[in-house]
């Protein structure tokens, strides 16, 4: 985000106009009630008000990179504090040495300068502080509209998902071969059938009841995950084998609801699906710097041509972790001979 003064033209004439007047009221109080001369008033008000426009400019930066935030706001507060006061010290004195020089042989102007220092100095602390106030409600005022314009386009998308949703996160195939799974098994091995309706009955209540959450703890996301490995299990048999690794401090991690779903459908669709070999799928978890990681790994046949799809589900992954955390590089893909990998990346709160 650049200067808001410096953006557009016409901004840029305001802020000058606003330095006019100021210069203009610097004026008056000189000639009108401390009886300095005209030259010396037009002088010392030019001096001060062209060397504060400028560096009112550049007083943008330490506002754009000293947040305000509530754990830091004291430190933030001291930070301008020292930066007022350096910066209205070194305005002063710049005025003071060029002024000083100008009319070096006006004793009365020079004592008057002197005499002059401490006033001008609190001056400038108040200037500063005024522009860094201004400068911040500009700043958060912008941020406020960029962070409404993404929840109405997350709101947006997360409507669209709604509609979609049985086609990314419940596959009807999904759900009609474990229902044909079942029919068939309550005659050969009833245990197993009750075994998958319970399985299947839980994860179809889980994925529901998570259609209208945005957010949703790891372990609950896993436990959803397993329901679904395990029905799946038994309908591929030995063709099929799961591995789940969670890092014990991923577990209460807020992720996005249904974020893994779409991952391990892939993962079956070209794996089990096309291949006749055993597929191993491993879903691991861990801490890597300021990302929660979550690896989903699964061999496949490179030599069995893979079956056409829209890639909705990896795509409405990519584009709500960028809408999320407003960062584009959260979800990446890797093949390696016969071996694929999906990447997510959840950011931890700092």
């Amino acid at each position: 985000m650049s200067n808001p003064f410096t953006q557009k033209n016409t901004s840029l004439i305001i802020y000058f106009a606003i330095w006019f007047a100021i210069a203009q009221n610097h004026f008056i109080i000189l000639y009108m009630f401390l009886n300095i001369t005209f030259e010396l008033a037009v002088a010392d008000s030019l001096v001060y008000n062209i060397i504060y426009c400028f560096l009112g400019l550049g007083l943008w930066y330490p506002t754009r990179y000293i947040s305000l935030d509530e754990d830091k706001i004291w430190k933030a507060l001291s930070n301008h504090f020292m930066a007022a006061v350096f910066s209205s010290v070194i305005w002063a004195y710049a005025g003071y040495f060029i002024l000083s020089n100008w009319f070096a042989d006006n004793q009365s102007y020079i004592q008057f300068l002197d005499n002059s220092l401490v006033l001008r100095i609190t001056f400038g602390v108040i200037l500063y502080l005024v522009l860094i106030s201004f400068y911040y409600m500009i700043f958060y005022y912008k941020s406020f509209k960029e962070k409404a314009g993404h929840e109405l386009k997350m709101e947006t998308l997360l409507k669209e998902a709604e509609l979609r949703s049985l086609k990314y996160q419940i596959n009807p195939h999904f759900i009609f071969n474990s229902l044909n799974s079942i029919s068939s098994l309550t005659m050969s091995d009833p245990k197993i059938a009750q075994q998958m309706t319970i399985n299947l009955s839980g994860f179809l209540r889980s994925t529901l009841s998570h259609n209208d959450r945005q957010m949703n703890k790891l372990k609950d996301e896993i436990a959803n995950i397993q329901l679904y490995l395990e029905i799946e299990k038994i309908r591929f048999g030995e063709n099929l084998d799961f591995n789940i690794e969670i890092n014990p401090q991923c577990e209460n991690t807020e992720v996005p609801s249904m974020i893994l779903q779409p991952l391990i459908e892939n993962a079956i669709k070209h794996g089990v699906y096309e291949s006749i070999d055993k597929i191993i799928i491993s879903l691991v978890s861990k801490i890597e710097a300021k990302y929660l990681k979550i690896q989903v790994v699964n061999n496949y046949d490179p030599d069995t041509a893979s079956r056409k799809g829209k890639g909705i589900g990896l795509e409405n992954i990519k584009e709500r972790l960028r809408l999320i955390y407003n960062q584009d590089n959260l979800l990446t893909i890797e093949k390696s001979e016969n071996i694929f990998t999906a990447n997510i990346y959840i950011p931890k709160e700092q």
